[in-house]
């Protein structure tokens, strides 16, 4: 059996994070598949790697002597991709990858340009559909990666953080919201809404951090839900309902003064947009360079 670098990573993070479902949180896997991995690389190796009980999760000797092994792995991964990137005026053909529609009409054409005249003679295919037609892709369909909005529990796919976005309420400019930048969630909850479609990533977000302060998707009074972002914040501006999208993508609207972005006091609608690749392949080096692009984009904003 071969050396598996993902499996390395799997064990640091497990190692690192102290326990099996906070490993799997952040790898934005699921436990058992973080189970399977480990103990593949535990039969790999031939030795107990970590001892489990129902108190607490420690490192076998071989654990110990294991996990810097593994984090130098990790860093000579990011070191390949950083030298190897070096030489990216030497990249030609065509990218092909799918986003969601958040990042693929709102973010991606905004940052593209300035990647593209790096590289002429490179170009870029992108497809765009919501976050679960793009897993489905890439786990059945052999497309080689994609960006997403929301993580994935897919074990066919391989998931990891590349940018930044903050969602917000978004309402028109004559709403009473409008006039105060803050309100509450109650106030939030008496009004109607419009949303994007159910397997969207930003619908998804919306839940998961809804659900956090205690609030089911089925007290939200939802009048409408639509396949495009246009579609909802037309919708916004005729008055039918309010939102929540990213802050990406009402920039034109706010800056013509049709729409206003409002937070809601208490929740957080932060979240990361995610590269997703398929497990049973590598990510190919054109994509591994335009990942590499839009991370140092989110630090140098950071």
């Amino acid at each position: 059996m071969s050396l598996n670098v993902h499996q390395l990573h799997i064990f640091y993070t497990v190692a690192e994070r102290g326990s099996f479902s906070a490993a799997a949180q952040a790898l934005h896997m699921t436990q058992p598949a973080v189970t399977m991995q480990i103990q593949a690389l535990e039969e790999r190796f031939g030795v107990k790697l970590l001892l489990r009980s129902t108190k607490k999760l420690e490192l076998t000797e071989a654990g110990h002597c294991l996990l810097p092994q593994a984090r130098k792995a990790i860093e000579l991964m990011e070191e390949t991709d950083a030298v190897m990137a070096r030489y990216v005026e030497t990249l030609k053909g065509q990218l092909l990858f799918a986003a969601s529609l958040t990042i693929g009409e709102y973010v991606l054409p905004r940052l593209l340009g300035p990647f593209l005249s790096e590289h002429p003679e490179m170009s870029v295919s992108m497809r765009i559909m919501n976050t679960s037609e793009i897993v489905e892709e890439i786990a059945h369909h052999g497309l080689a990666f994609g960006l997403v909005e929301a993580s994935t529990d897919d074990e066919a796919v391989v998931t990891e953080p590349v940018m930044n976005d903050e969602l917000t309420l978004v309402v028109p400019t004559g709403h009473p919201f409008a006039e105060r930048g803050e309100v509450e969630l109650e106030e939030v909850l008496a009004e109607r809404f419009v949303l994007r479609e159910r397997g969207s990533g930003t619908r998804q977000v919306l839940v998961e951090e809804l659900e956090k302060v205690g609030v089911t998707e089925d007290r939200l009074r939802i009048v409408s839900d639509f396949g495009s972002n246009g579609a909802v914040k037309s919708a916004v501006e005729a008055g039918i309902g309010l939102t929540v999208l990213s802050v990406w993508s009402i920039k034109n609207e706010v800056s013509l003064g049709l729409l206003m972005p409002v937070r809601i006091r208490g929740v957080d609608f932060r979240r990361q947009f995610y590269a997703v690749r398929s497990k049973s392949t590598e990510l190919p080096f054109h994509a591994a360079v335009l990942l590499q692009y839009l991370r140092g984009l989110t630090h140098e904003s950071g």
